[in-house]
């Protein structure tokens, strides 16, 4: 049973979220780290998006994405690590200039966050990588926030953290040397490491190399990021990944394709009985360095979720966790030290289903999801579609939602959670005219 939403019955906080809650049809600029931007019909960002960005929490040296971050940096100690670039970029940068075909589904308002038609928040670091490599960067690290409208999970959240890391050699013979040079110094540090490698080959019909490239030259660079990849799970997982103490650390190479690379991999690691997906990698696309006006050069790169590494060494079980400001969350954590969490909660969840007919237009998922992150913030633990139905004779759909809301911090009452619902409610009847079943 429902009731209506009551200023006395919410934390003074998540009432006057709710009250002040944007929507996103909104014709008012957005304002995003102290400047204002116009928005037009294709604007969908939310208040709640908003009001994440500029937290950089991977800045923080005692954060565990900080933590993380720093250690990742360290690894790569001669490269340069850049941090604190403007979320705010152009669709193309973000998906032309690394050469993603026109109908890639990561273009589409229902899986990123437009400000207008000509301004996005970056879904990813490699939105950067034309204007850093223009630079004449030739290896460096880049970490930064990015947006993506996604599910509601333990592991999801539409604000997360990447690191995004390249290295450019010359296409000449001193390239050549070069990478003869630190492919043999990675792999006499690796053969005398506690590893095993279950490797692909570099280059194979289904993942070839560029055709503007040199062979000999495209399999040394791909074999210098595999060890140079190699390399980094070892300083990650060496210690920390078997269930025994001496066990070898487990590294897998999986072939894979990202529109901006070629070859490309997935690297995995067999982490406490389990294969665990860490990050992709592969070639550079010739254009990409050619947009950046960097001739004459081959590239690899690599990009990794700090949030899904953190999870697994510092155990922590739910993403939200990553935005607590609750002392016994932060406190848990030193700068320089990777330290298994020790849980403080155990709140337990309170459902409500949620069944409605759709609108005529539809209704995406993922709008679904950001209009309950929107109304309830991070009170919500996830959102489950456990049921659709198509009427034989009228034709219409409906769609029945399982909504867990779960603190974090503290326990929610039911007549809390009954009062966020009835919001979530309104705000779904408000916003797309549904009719609830």
């Amino acid at each position: 049973m429902t009731v209506a939403c009551s200023p006395a019955r919410l934390p003074r906080h998540l009432f006057r979220t709710l009250q002040c809650r944007r929507c996103y049809s909104t014709r008012a600029p957005v304002s995003l780290l102290g400047q204002q931007y116009p928005t037009d019909s294709t604007t969908n960002i939310t208040s709640a998006i908003i009001d994440k960005v500029g937290r950089n929490l991977y800045m923080n040296p005692s954060h565990p994405l900080g933590i993380l971050q720093s250690l990742i940096s360290s690894h790569f100690h001669n490269f340069n690590s850049m941090v604190g670039l403007n979320p705010v970029v152009s669709p193309a940068r973000n998906f032309d200039d690394l050469g993603f075909p026109p109908d890639h589904p990561g273009r589409a308002a229902t899986d990123s966050y437009y400000i207008n038609k000509d301004l996005m928040l970056r879904t990813h670091t490699s939105a950067h990588e034309v204007e850093t490599f223009a630079r004449g960067e030739r290896q460096w690290l880049l970490s930064a926030d990015v947006y993506r409208r996604d599910e509601i999970d333990a592991s999801h959240y539409p604000v997360f953290h990447q690191m995004e890391g390249a290295r450019v050699f010359s296409a000449d013979a001193a390239g050549r040397a070069e990478l003869e040079d630190d492919n043999a110094r990675l792999s006499h540090h690796l053969a005398r490491s506690n590893i095993v490698i279950e490797d692909v080959p570099h280059i194979t019909a289904s993942n070839p190399r560029q055709d503007v490239h040199d062979p000999v030259l495209a399999e040394l660079v791909a074999l210098n990021l595999k060890l140079s990849l190699n390399s980094l799970m070892l300083t990650l997982f060496g210690d920390r990944a078997g269930a025994n103490e001496g066990e070898p650390l487990r590294v897998r190479w999986i072939e894979a394709y990202f529109p901006f690379t070629t070859p490309s991999y997935e690297v995995e690691v067999f982490f406490r009985g389990k294969w665990l997906e860490i990050l992709g990698c592969g070639v550079v696309q010739q254009q990409t360095l050619d947009r950046a006006r960097v001739p004459d050069s081959i590239s690899w790169a690599f990009g990794l979720g700090l949030e899904r590494i953190a999870m697994i060494l510092f155990s922590i079980p739910d993403i939200r966790l990553f935005w607590s400001q609750d002392p016994r969350f932060v406190s848990q954590f030193t700068a320089g030290q990777i330290n298994t969490f020790k849980p403080y909660s155990k709140y337990p969840a309170c459902y409500k289903d949620l069944s409605f007919w759709l609108p005529h237009t539809g209704l995406h998922d993922n709008d679904f999801c950001d209009l309950v992150r929107d109304t309830v913030g991070d009170l919500v633990q996830d959102v489950v579609l456990i049921d659709s139905f198509t009427h034989p004779k009228t034709n219409r759909s409906s769609k029945c939602y399982r909504i867990n809301y779960c603190s974090m911090d503290r326990s929610l009452s039911n007549d809390e959670a009954n009062s966020i619902h009835a919001q979530v409610i309104s705000n779904l009847k408000d916003k797309f005219g549904v009719e609830i079943r």
